[in-house]
């Protein structure tokens, strides 16, 4: 039978905001962490938090959203804690005065996966603008998250990287799906469409067809992510006390261990930095 925190994936992969958890019974300690939904799909959140909880007994509810929606969220005061992967917007969202101090968890890359058949010819490209490029050249299908999360943000800046606004071709060989990252990787598998995705959710997903890894190593895939305690002065109700516990536990060298030592088929799935605050 799949796990509770496994089902609630399914519903990310959709492209739905979800609460991640255990049932929160009255009196229970608990607070709610809005976040992006490769920290689900990827499975991370299944590996670690069961580790700070059984430490400390505060339960964690993850509301699982795409980037842009889970800082609205946070903004919002909905959550106690943000912890998603565009540098930028959480940046704003600091300076703004919504969230207390950004702090770097970890990373990992993205990466470009397409067809076998490759109709781009991009295979094996280390520039991922050239490679975008040729996509839009050739008209090939590419597949977009177009819900302004991280990784459409990310999408998008390569694109103008490239000189090629594909929005101009949308619904033609631009498709955009306003899903999760699951769902647009599953409509690019039916497809044999090309796609950006977050190599975590990647190792994770099963429905790969015939889609690889084509595009790869570039350093404009750089996927940083960042986690911030929504302020208690904007927000009065913020559990800051566990909210900032959680924080101080992921950039601790515990926690720090516990995400390096999650893998997904054997691979490592994310890099820890706390260390490195420029990141």
């Amino acid at each position: 039978m799949p796990s509770r925190r496994t089902l609630f994936a399914a519903f990310a992969a959709a492209g739905l905001a979800i609460v991640l958890g255990a049932p929160v019974l009255a009196g229970d300690r608990f607070i709610t962490v809005a976040s992006t939904t490769s920290t689900v799909n990827s499975g991370l959140f299944d590996a670690v938090l069961p580790v700070f909880e059984a430490k400390t007994g505060i339960q964690v509810r993850v509301l699982a959203q795409g980037t842009g929606q889970a800082v609205r969220t946070a903004r919002n005061g909905d959550a106690d804690v943000l912890f998603v992967h565009h540098k930028a917007s959480e940046e704003r969202f600091v300076a703004d005065g919504f969230g207390v101090k950004r702090h770097a968890v970890m990373y990992n890359d993205f990466v470009i996966v397409g067809p076998q058949a490759d109709p781009a010819d991009i295979r094996g490209a280390k520039d991922v603008a050239a490679a975008l490029s040729k996509i839009a050249r050739a008209e090939a299908v590419f597949t977009s998250r177009g819900d302004d999360s991280g990784t459409h943000k990310k999408e998008r800046a390569l694109w103008r990287n490239a000189g090629f606004d594909p929005t101009e071709a949308s619904g033609k060989w631009y498709r955009e799906t306003g899903s999760g990252m699951g769902a647009t990787l599953n409509t690019a598998s039916a497809m044999d469409a090309y796609a950006l995705t977050d190599r975590g959710t990647w190792l994770k997903f099963g429905n790969k067809g015939s889609l690889e890894i084509l595009v790869e190593g570039d350093a404009r895939l750089f996927n940083p992510y960042g986690v911030i305690l929504v302020s208690p002065q904007r927000h009065s109700h913020v559990k800051a006390k566990d909210g900032q516990a959680f924080i101080d536990w992921l950039i601790s060298p515990e926690g720090q261990a516990a995400i390096a030592a999650y893998r997904i088929k054997g691979q490592q799935a994310f890099f820890p930095n706390a260390a490195d605050q420029r990141s």
